[in-house]
Parts: C-alpha cells; sequence; structure tokens
C-alpha cells in the first residue's frame, strides 16, 4: 500500500475491483503478522461470523505467521472497508 497517500492507493483499489471481478465475489486477503502475538486474533475476530476460511503458516524460522483469508464480499467497499480495519493493527503487513 502506497502509505504516503492512503486515498488514492484505496481509490485505485476498488477501480480495479470493480473492472476485474463481479460481486458478490470471494476475496483472498494475505497478511504477515509477528508469530506469537496477539495480532493474528485480532485480525480473527475483524473477519468474524463472515464464514472465512482462515489459514495460517508460519515461516521457516517461526519469526513471522503469514495470514490467509478467503472471504465473500458484496462490493468492492467491504473489501476496503476490511483492509482499513486490518491497517489500524499495528505491525501487520498487507500483502
Amino acid at each position: 500500500m502506497d502509505e504516503n497517500n492512503p486515498v488514492e492507493f484505496y481509490k485505485k483499489l476498488k477501480e480495479q475491483l470493480t473492472e476485474t471481478s463481479k460481486w458478490p465475489s470471494d476475496y483472498l486477503y494475505k497478511f504477515i503478522v509477528e508469530t506469537n502475538t496477539d495480532k493474528v486474533d485480532k485480525i480473527n475476530t475483524i473477519f468474524d461470523n463472515m464464514g472465512a476460511v482462515v489459514n495460517l503458516k508460519e515461516s521457516k524460522n517461526g519469526k513471522y505467521t503469514s495470514v490467509s483469508i478467503t472471504v465473500n464480499l458484496k462490493s468492492p467497499d467491504e473489501v476496503i472497508e476490511k483492509y482499513k480495519k486490518v491497517g489500524e493493527i499495528e505491525g501487520v503487513i498487507s500483502l
């Protein structure tokens, strides 16, 4: 993400999602977090009760965990809303 201009980043993302997908649609999120923190739980809470499929994979040295989440969403706005909520968690890297 362009941290210097998140408004422009999300505007461009919305345009791309609108052009490339039909909604509702499954969307795959990927995040990297430090292992052994409550950050994975916080991410899970954001996607609670949505039927999301969550996959976790620790890095080779175990320092980081990859969090992949597939969830069916109604619109590009919902995709962006979830990115913004996860972005509030310090130290989470969105891919």
